[in-house]
């Protein structure tokens, strides 16, 4: 699914060069549940905008899905997000005006979906998340767990291959947060290929394999017992 060889990303600061990623080489089989931990600076969010196709890398390849990826343009990169990859955020960028529904629409609006079809689609995403009963709820009328919910609905809707998880938990109780857990967790038994970033340890060992990130390398790469 993602294959990514001696990949990296340096930023310019002024006369000085950041090495965001320096030299990553990393492989992600089909239907695996890997999560990516780290220091704050080490790499996570560089590494998940360059698997996320929000970002191109210095040098290096890319390849999601057996599709090199690393020098698309903007515009088939656009494509490779609509089709591929679900995001999940952890601020959960929920638009406040629009219903769960139609926040769950938006990707597929996006993708030129018919209006008739994409609302199908919306409402089956969340009946999927357990939300059938909250369609026409905006955000302000949702608990964190219920937008985060609606949030996964809306990376589901398209239903890609790859969903790529920032923090999921993180703006969440412990309660909500073990219960979006256990959603991700079953969407990966569904046959879903899913890529977790976390600061939290006992988050990562929810997954099936944990990538440690240090100053842009990879520090340890281990599956999870």
């Amino acid at each position: 699914m993602i294959k990514i060889e001696d990949m990296k990303k340096i930023y310019k600061m002024g006369s000085n060069e950041v090495h965001a990623l320096d030299g990553i080489s990393l492989h992600v089989k089909e239907e695996e549940f890997v999560s990516i931990v780290g220091p704050s600076g080490s790499g996570k969010s560089t590494l998940m905008n360059m698997i996320g196709c929000l970002d191109k890398p210095t040098s290096g390849k890319y390849s999601i899905d057996g599709k090199e990826v690393s020098k698309m343009k903007d515009n088939e990169l656009a494509d490779i997000r609509n089709n591929k990859i679900g995001f999940v955020f952890q601020s959960f960028n929920l638009l406040p005006k629009l219903t769960a529904v139609e926040n769950v629409e938006l990707p597929l609006v996006y993708m030129g979906v018919g209006r008739s079809e994409r609302y199908k689609m919306a409402v089956d995403a969340l009946k999927q998340v357990g939300l059938s009963n909250r369609l026409d709820h905006k955000p302000n009328e949702l608990s964190g767990g219920q937008q985060q919910r609606v949030a996964i609905a809306r990376a589901l809707s398209s239903k890609p291959p790859l969903i790529l998880a920032d923090e999921p938990t993180g703006a969440l109780d412990t309660k909500s947060g073990d219960e979006i857990m256990n959603m991700i967790k079953e969407l990966h038994s569904s046959g879903k290929t899913i890529v977790l970033i976390t600061h939290e340890l006992y988050i990562a060992e929810q997954s099936k394999r944990i990538i440690t990130l240090r100053d842009g390398k990879i520090l340890e790469d281990r599956g999870v017992v």
